[in-house]
Parts: C-alpha cells; sequence; structure tokens
C-alpha cells in the first residue's frame, strides 16, 4: 500500500518545461500563498496612511500565508482533474482552464479575488514569459511550412515521394527513418518531421494519427539516446557528486533506456507487421477505405485547403530549406552554449539553451529562404509575408494548449508538490535497492503524465538517484536510466505534455485523437519495459536485459495480433 500511495501522489507535481531546465524561469517561482499582493495603486494609497492606523484589508491581503493544501496530497487534484475532464469531454482548452483554476483556488483558500488574479498574474502571464522562445519558434516555422506550400514545393516532393515511395509502409518508414535523423531537439523534430512528411503519408492514406504517433515515438526518444541533443544537455547538469561528468553519465545510462529504446522498435514493428490495435484501427480503417485521415473533427480538412502552388518549384525547392534549417538549428544550438568562446561541440550542446537557440535559428534560416526562393522566382517578397501571419493562424491551437499547460504546471508548483514528492521517494528508498529501477519507472511515468513534462521528472528524481545509488555501482546509471525511460512514458501518454502537443500540431491531427490512440501502444511498452527494470535490478547487464526485452516485446504483439485475428476473422 505504501508503493501504490507512491505511485498515486507522484502524480502530483507540475513542474518546467522543455528547455527552461538550464536557466532560472524569468519570474521565480511562486509561493504558496493564502492570498497575493494589492494592486500598486492600492499599495500606494495605503502607504500614505498615518502609522497608526489599523492594517487595511489590502495591507492584510498580502500577508502571506501558507494554504493547508500546499505540500499535500491534494496537489495531485489540479492536474488529474484536468486530464479526466479532457479525456471526458474531448475539450482540452477548457479542461486545462479548470485545473488552473481549481489549483488558483486551493493556493489561495478559495478567496475569489485573489485566485483570479494568480490565473491571471502566476498563471497565465508568467506562462507566456517563460514559454515566448518556444512561441517564437512556433509562429517562424509555421511561416517557414506555409511558405513551402505556397511555393509548390511541397506539392513537388508529394509528386516525387508518389513516384519513389511506393507503399503506406514505405511512407511510414521514411517518416520513422526521418524522425531518427533529427535528434538534436524534440520540438524541432514535431514539427519539421510533420510538415516535410504529411504530404507523403497523405497520398498514401496514412491516418494523421498514425502519422503523428510514428511522430511522436520518434523525437523524445531518440533525443533521450543521443549524446548530442538539448535533452542530453538537461540531463548532464545532475551529475554532480557521481565522479562522472555529465555526458559520461548520460551516455552510460543509454543502453539501460529500455523505454526509449523499445518505442524506437516498436514503431518498426508496427509498421511491418501492419498491424494496430486499440482506437488507432478505427483511424487506418478510416483513411485506408475512404480516404478520411481524420475520422473526427472535420474542420481541420476544411482549413487545410490548398492554394493554388505555382508549378515552377522543385524537388529542391523543399529539400535545399529544410537542410539549411537543420544547419543553422544545429548552429544556433551551439552558438548559444558558447562554441565561439572555446567550448568544444558536446560541451556547447551540454550548456545550450534551446528556447533561446531556436528561435534565434529560426528567424535565420526564413530570412535566407526567403531570398532563396526570391532568387528561384519561386514566391514573391508580399507573398512571403503573408506567410507570416498565415503560420501564426495555424499554430495557435498549439500555443493556446502550451500557454495552459505551462499555467497548470505554475499552479500546482504553487501548491510545494515537488518537495513533498521529492521527501516520499527518498524516505521509500531503503530496503528496495535492487527493485528501485522498475519503482523509479513507475513514479516517473505518473509523474510525468501529471505534469506534461519529461524535464521537469527528471529534475526532481535524478538528484534523488543521485543521493540513493552509490555512484561506483551500475546501480546508478541504472537508476538514472529508469528515471529517463519513465518520464519519456508519461510524458507520452500525458494530453498536457508539450511533445504531445508538438506532434499533434506536426501531423496536423487532432489533438485528443493522438492522445488516445498512442495510449494502447504506449502502456504495451511501458509493461515490457517495467519488467526490464524489474530484472535489470538484479542481472545488471543491458547486454542480457535489453535482448530479452525485445523479444518479449515481438511476443506480446504476436500474441495481440493472432488474438485480434480470431476476434475479427472479416478483416485482414
Amino acid at each position: 500500500m505504501k508503493k501504490l500511495f507512491i505511485l498515486l501522489t507522484a502524480a502530483a507535481a507540475l513542474l518546467g518545461q522543455p528547455g527552461l531546465a538550464d536557466e532560472e524561469p524569468a519570474a521565480p517561482a511562486v509561493e504558496c500563498v493564502a492570498a497575493v499582493e494589492a494592486p500598486a495603486a492600492v499599495s500606494a494609497a495605503v502607504a500614505e496612511e498615518p502609522a497608526a492606523a489599523e492594517t487595511t484589508p489590502a495591507e492584510g491581503a498580502a500577508t502571506e500565508k501558507k494554504s493547508a493544501f500546499c505540500g499535500t496530497f491534494w496537489a495531485l487534484a489540479p492536474a488529474l482533474f484536468a486530464i479526466v475532464l479532457a479525456l471526458m469531454t474531448k475539450e482540452v482548452y477548457s479542461s486545462l482552464f479548470a485545473g488552473v483554476v481549481l489549483g488558483a483556488c486551493f493556493v489561495c483558500d478559495f478567496s475569489a479575488l485573489d485566485s483570479m488574479d494568480f490565473v491571471v498574474n502566476q498563471g497565465l502571464i508568467t506562462a507566456l514569459k517563460d514559454t515566448s522562445g518556444v512561441f517564437i519558434f512556433l509562429v517562424v516555422l509555421g511561416a517557414f511550412v506555409c511558405m513551402i506550400n505556397k511555393t509548390g514545393a511541397a506539392l513537388a516532393f508529394g509528386e516525387w515521394a508518389q513516384k519513389n515511395i511506393k507503399s503506406r509502409i514505405g511512407s511510414q518508414l521514411a517518416t520513422f527513418v526521418l524522425g531518427i535523423l533529427i535528434f538534436i531537439d524534440d520540438y524541432f523534430n514535431c514539427l519539421a518531421v510533420g510538415s516535410v512528411m504529411r504530404p507523403v503519408t497523405d497520398v498514401k492514406r496514412v491516418s494523421r494519427a498514425k502519422l503523428a504517433y510514428i511522430i511522436d515515438s520518434t523525437a523524445a526518444p531518440v533525443c533521450m539516446i543521443a549524446p548530442i541533443s538539448s535533452w542530453a544537455a538537461a540531463v548532464s547538469q545532475y551529475s554532480e557528486g557521481t565522479g562522472y561528468n555529465g555526458l559520461e553519465l548520460f551516455i552510460q545510462a543509454i543502453p539501460y533506456n529500455f523505454y526509449s529504446l523499445l518505442a524506437l522498435c516498436f514503431v518498426v514493428m508496427i509498421i511491418l507487421s501492419r498491424f494496430d490495435f486499440g482506437p488507432m484501427v478505427r483511424y487506418e480503417r478510416n483513411a485506408i477505405k475512404h480516404g478520411d485521415l481524420h475520422t473526427v473533427c472535420a474542420e481541420i480538412e476544411s482549413r487545410e485547403s490548398e492554394d493554388k502552388a505555382p508549378r515552377r518549384a522543385k524537388l529542391a525547392d523543399l529539400i535545399v530549406p529544410v537542410l539549411l534549417l537543420i544547419a543553422i538549428e544545429t548552429f544556433a544550438l551551439v552558438y548559444v552554449g558558447g562554441i565561439l568562446e572555446g567550448k568544444s561541440f558536446a560541451d556547447a550542446i551540454s550548456a545550450t539553451d534551446a528556447t533561446v537557440a531556436l528561435p534565434w535559428g529560426a528567424l535565420i534560416a526564413m530570412a535566407v529562404v526567403i531570398v532563396f526562393y526570391m532568387l528561384r522566382r519561386c514566391i514573391s517578397f508580399r507573398a512571403a509575408m503573408r506567410c507570416i501571419p498565415e503560420g501564426f493562424v495555424a499554430m495557435v491551437p498549439a500555443i493556446l494548449i502550451l500557454t495552459l499547460a505551462t499555467s497548470l504546471k505554475n499552479v500546482t508548483s504553487a501548491l510545494e508538490a515537488r518537495e513533498f514528492i521529492a521527501m516520499l521517494v527518498q524516505n521509500s528508498a531503503s530496503g528496495l535497492l535492487n527493485f528501485l529501477p522498475a519503482v523509479i519507472f513507475v513514479v516517473a511515468g505518473v509523474l510525468a503524465f501529471s505534469t506534461g513534462t519529461s524535464w521537469a521528472t527528471f529534475g526532481i528524481l535524478i538528484p534523488i538517484v543521485v543521493a540513493t545509488f552509490d555512484p561506483s555501482s551500475p546501480l546508478m546509471y541504472i537508476g538514472m536510466s529508469a528515471c529517463l525511460a519513465g518520464a519519456v512514458a508519461g510524458d507520452h501518454c500525458s494530453p498536457i505534455s508539450d511533445t504531445t502537443i508538438m506532434s499533434s500540431a506536426g501531423a496536423q491531427c487532432d489533438h485528443l485523437s493522438h492522445v488516445s490512440t498512442q495510449l494502447p501502444y504506449v502502456i504495451t511498452v511501458s509493461a515490457v519495459s517495467f519488467v526490464a527494470f524489474l530484472l535489470a535490478g538484479f542481472v545488471q547487464n543491458w547486454f542480457i536485459v535489453f535482448p530479452l526485452a525485445l523479444v518479449s516485446l515481438w511476443v506480446v504483439l504476436c500474441v495481440m495480433k493472432r488474438r485480434y485475428a480470431k476476434l475479427h476473422p472479416e478483416e485482414d
């Protein structure tokens, strides 16, 4: 019962978004108080009163008083309420906002005015400040994609792919390979792969839900096992006291990151076996038989009406801009990390801040690509400028969801959930040493599911892992891997995860459709990964454990396929 309580309470912490782990947020973390400060004008008026006057209501409102909900199990409520409401109503915006309001009420002891002030100032406004770099990147990338479409380059690529990629399997494998190649950052991966491969998979009648799954399952997992990535940079900062440098510790943990490795392998298994299960079956069947790529939310189709693109664009007009974007973004990441100050490439990647580097590189790439297209006479300057507001409009849903999800994180952080979870996990470590990797994997998964962020999850748990295990023991990096793998697993199935949101945006798929269709796949891989971590706690040799886990995953898929064939003999 104690472990069950730990797992349930682990979902309480909503913490920092990706890209924010390397520096302090623009606004300091909010302390859990029963009321917020009075407006400046009122405070100024009060200050003019005689010193002997009684305390005014405005001054009383400014007095900090810790809420009874802080640091307790109730920190779980806002996040779980938002998630359950979203899954029940299929409406993510109002559900997230309701979670923010509930959390603010807890922080402010249900004072109506103070709660509303907290929602606006510490929730929404702070969320916009903390993620403004990501928003700029989204808008620029949306304009970039819009410009590619207007030139006809995407259409030219679709025609080439129709001639050279002969099957649905080929289009899905091509998406998977491109996702593997773009390993620098998960945000960039989701949006770039989606914009490039969407015309190809559309032609081959691959549902948008399946495309979003492939994108999502190659974004965070490949970044988590790539030593040169923004994720490696975030993990590396927690190496103090381990006897390893940051990059060395990350590399040591890669072979034991069972979820990330198995998730990548499972994508290939699903594609080659031509077998889907869960809600994905309906989406794929509609795409294959009826050409309905969405199944739900037909309004998305209406927004995707193609402009009359000029026919002069060639395949190079897509390939060259994408390669330029990748090259400039890579330089931006190492530049922000300090490569021009004498740091090595690996050290620069470890020290970078993706929320600064990505918009930095995107703006430069956008300017270069505009000049390239104008020289190629593919688009006029005025038409290129019109792509900017159109790209912004295309990214509004992703920006709105990210704003609300970050607000929910801020509100729940104010409930001091991080300290509560850290205390529970650390106090429960004794006597479970060999079982701890599996326990850490589950706790990290539940925590990431509730917070919607992998980075915050391993930001909480890695220091605990480092303090728990002997640095000379293999359990150190096995426990580290369990933390990282659980964070990715929980992030994958969370409807408030930024990577999940980005994957939906990249595939132009209804967000809740993506969440519901991906969930059974995540649970399947997570179950096998849990057994693998349980075994690794005792065997402590990845060369034995990983092949066994891979074979087990294939056996599970074959059993499900055979069972499905018996239940539905009329289907292939």
